[in-house]
């Protein structure tokens, strides 16, 4: 069911775990699927779901890339938000990965999976233990125990979904209770690769989507939303202040924008 390998980044075993997505669904039953998330709506159309390149994403992200896909002020404020959520004794996955998680380097981590659809990037990030390999838009179950995670986080990626509800229903599954997802992103994507509802919408909009994605899905707590958006003024009232900036479309550096939801109950 898995093909393990050495990681070359890792002394310490890590391992490469890459899930064979051809096989059918019904062999990737969780081993306690009733605490998978119950949903309770679908949020997306089916256009809604449908993106310009339709080629499977595991062709689209075949060859590596080691690149910054937001700019330094993102990072900045997503490792610091990361800072004041995540503790040093919790299991994290990162989902939907890349060459680096913006983790803060000082904070060493009981454990990081990473998850993605680029071996090599995955292979180069110096903060996962272990990696897997899995095509979110073609299967959504991860061949792990329910109740495995502290935090899940996705950054910068969760545009390219094309079944979200079922994402987020398994990453429920996954999340210890008083666990947390947090959820990342900016105004940059692959536009080709984006779901049409994404590509349509705006900065307040997008984040509307996110919202309802933790809504739709049962058990969640309600979604808290942080924004912080380029070059705006904390004492900029005006309509045309506030209007530009719940569309994001303030200059300058990249807008940050993250959604927060905890499984069941938020620790105190």
């Amino acid at each position: 069911m898995f093909s393990i390998q050495q990681s070359p980044q890792k002394s310490h075993l890590s391992r490469i775990i890459s899930s064979h997505e051809n096989k059918p669904s019904s062999n990737h039953t969780p081993e306690n699927p009733s605490s998978a998330g119950r949903i309770k709506r679908l949020v997306l159309s089916q256009q809604g779901r449908t993106k310009l390149n339709s080629y499977p994403d595991r062709d689209f992200y075949s060859s590596p890339r080691f690149v910054a896909h937001v700019d330094k002020n993102f990072i900045s404020t997503l490792t610091n938000l990361y800072r004041s959520i995540l503790r040093p004794e919790m299991e994290i996955l990162d989902l939907m990965s890349s060459w680096i998680s913006h983790l803060p380097d000082e904070v060493k981590y009981e454990k990081v999976v990473g998850h993605g659809l680029n071996p090599q990037e995955l292979a180069k990030n110096p903060r996962l233990d272990y990696f897997l390999v899995k095509d979110l838009n073609k299967e959504q179950v991860f061949e792990m125990e329910s109740a495995s995670f502290d935090a899940v986080l996705c950054t910068v990626s969760v545009q390219y979904l094309q079944q979200p509800e079922k994402v987020f229903a398994e990453i429920f599954r996954l999340l210890r209770p008083g666990g947390v997802f947090i959820v990342s992103f900016s105004n940059r994507l692959f536009y080709e690769k984006a779901i049409s509802a994404w590509r349509d919408g705006t900065g307040y909009s997008r984040v509307q989507l996110v919202v309802q994605y933790f809504q739709c899905v049962e058990g969640f707590t309600e979604p808290r939303v942080i924004r912080k958006l380029p070059n705006a003024k904390e004492d900029d009232n005006s309509i045309f202040g506030r209007i530009k900036g719940l569309l994001g479309l303030l200059s300058g550096s990249d807008p940050f924008y993250a959604v927060i939801a905890y499984k069941n109950f938020k620790p105190v």
